[in-house]
């Protein structure tokens, strides 16, 4: 099992149907859509299509994983190249995502997509002349300043709040995996609010 059956918020739990367990009801729809966020989130904050969110990346190098991103592999990882970046709306974070990208995943006919420089990582896992995607593992948390993958992502941005609500999917781009983890921040809901 990749996950634990503990209904706690604050435990990784996989999301296959129904409410995200104790998440505000503005969070829903964004913690279990299976779709492209950085899409979703310029559609909700009335982009037009030539306009796009900021990205602003932290990170992207090899790192320690975390115990429970170890577990999503089938070989024993240690080490992989983990990019961490802010996606902001008019210079303000609105979403912060630490993307686990196994050195394996991308060699092959990947090495050329995964050079993203500034490019979200939804653009390619999204990207419709891509074939070999699988139906993704999908796990919510209310992420706090106990959890290793909170501490991990402080370190990169001493911003981040105490308490938020966090998702992370395993994706396979043309067979091989990566593991997405995408942190709302309480600026994104504010936002939300405004555009309702």
């Amino acid at each position: 099992m990749l996950w634990r059956k503990s209904r706690s918020p604050f435990t990784w739990h996989q999301l296959d149907h129904g409410a995200p367990l104790g998440a505000p009801l503005a969070l829903h729809e964004w913690l279990s859509d299976t779709g492209s966020l950085t899409r979703k989130l310029e559609k909700a904050l009335l982009y037009p299509d030539d306009r796009h969110l900021e990205l602003q990346i932290l990170a992207d190098c090899k790192q320690d994983l975390v115990a429970s991103e170890k577990k999503f592999f089938s070989r024993p990882m240690n080490r992989s190249r983990i990019r961490e970046i802010l996606l902001c709306d008019q210079g303000e974070p609105i979403v912060m995502a630490r993307s686990v990208l196994p050195i394996t995943s991308s060699i092959g006919s990947n090495h050329t997509i995964l050079k993203l420089g500034h490019k979200p990582l939804g653009a390619v896992l999204f990207a419709k002349v891509l074939k070999g995607r699988f139906r993704p593992i999908r796990q919510i948390v209310r992420l706090d300043h106990h959890h290793p993958e909170w501490k991990v992502c402080q370190r990169r941005y001493a911003d981040l709040p105490k308490r938020v609500w966090a998702r992370r999917t395993l994706y396979h781009l043309n067979g091989h995996p990566l593991l997405v983890m995408e942190i709302f921040l309480p600026a994104l809901l504010a936002k939300l609010q405004r555009t309702d």
